[in-house]
Parts: C-alpha cells; sequence; structure tokens
C-alpha cells in the first residue's frame, strides 16, 4: 500500500462499509453535474456496484478509491475512468466531501493517483474535464501540472444552461518530482 499511502491520507479500495458514505455522495444533486447523473441510486444498487468493486480496471476500465484520513474516516473518492489501455490513458475525477475541502486532501490524493496511474499502471496520459466556471478544480489541476489543452463549448446543460469544459491533460513527464506532480 506505499505506493497509495501518502503524508495525510491514504488510498484505499471501496468497502461494504462505505456504502452510506456514498449514497451520500451519488445522490447529493450538487455533484450531477460533474459525474453526468440525472436520477438518484438505490441502497441496493449501490451495494451491488460495491460488491462488484474488485473488477479489475482491464476490465472494468475504471478504477476508483476512498480518500481516508489519518483517523481512518472516509473524507471522499478519486477515479480513474475512460481507461484506455491501448492508447495508456484514463480520466481523473477527485470529490472531497464538503465537510473535509480545504485541507490539502485532493491534491495530495492526485499526487498519489498520479504517481499510482503512470508508475504502476504504466499510464502515458492522464487528463480531467473540468466547467470552465469551477475555479477551484482548475487551479488545482494546474498547480499539479495538468495543462489546458482545449474548451469544449456548451458541453453540459445544467440549470437551464450549457456550460463549457476545460480538458486538462498531464503527459508523462521524464522527471516526474521536478514539476511537483507526485
Amino acid at each position: 500500500m506505499g505506493k497509495l499511502t501518502g503524508k495525510n491520507i491514504r488510498l484505499r479500495a471501496l468497502e461494504p462499509t462505505d456504502l452510506e458514505f456514498l449514497y451520500n455522495i451519488e445522490n447529493n444533486e450538487a455533484y450531477w453535474e460533474v459525474s453526468n447523473t440525472q436520477t438518484p441510486y438505490s441502497r441496493y444498487i449501490l451495494k451491488q456496484y460495491l460488491e462488484n468493486a474488485h473488477l479489475d480496471i482491464y476490465e472494468a476500465k475504471q478504477l476508483r478509491f476512498a480518500i481516508e484520513d489519518k483517523k481512518h474516516q472516509i473524507v471522499g473518492m478519486i477515479d480513474l475512468f475512460d481507461f484506455s489501455p491501448q492508447h495508456l490513458r484514463a480520466g481523473v475525477g477527485v470529490l472531497i466531501d464538503q465537510n473535509h475541502q480545504q485541507k490539502g486532501y485532493a491534491t495530495e490524493a492526485i499526487k498519489l493517483l498520479n504517481k499510482y496511474a503512470f508508475s504502476f499502471l504504466n499510464l502515458r496520459q492522464l487528463y480531467a474535464n473540468i466547467t470552465t466556471d469551477n475555479k477551484k478544480s482548475i487551479q488545482l489541476f494546474e498547480k499539479l501540472g495538468y495543462q489546458l489543452v482545449g474548451i469544449r463549448k456548451d458541453w453540459i446543460f445544467s440549470d437551464g444552461d450549457f456550460k463549457d469544459v476545460a480538458f486538462y491533460q498531464l503527459i508523462h513527464p521524464s522527471i516526474l518530482h521536478e514539476k511537483n506532480i507526485l
């Protein structure tokens, strides 16, 4: 677990005990815009999801970690999604519970995930899709070396209006520590 353990957090596999946290996150309408969700999830469906969370990333094409603090309390989740072993890339999504934001957890979680994706999964690139009005996420990913490579105009329809989405990429650099991304 050394690759997934940082100074203040660790990334771990989802457990059956995470059901209530997952239920609350997945059914929080404030997060639906970024998760492409339009309907609530039942505990039954989420329990089935947790039962299948053990599937290999090569089979499921995604991997979700719980972000746990030093007190072993789940504070958020981080995902690799749209995993493409052929093209050596995956998308990154991170969510920190509102009660635990502004503590550096997202920064540390992304650094750990970057390191895991580049060194263990041997990916060439990671990417993130961020609505252009989400200044905190843009600042976070830019701080970690992700570069803006394009804007998708009117990409997301939310609250009766269209939003642009910024597409950020992190291409595996030759010296990861120089850019402070790991």
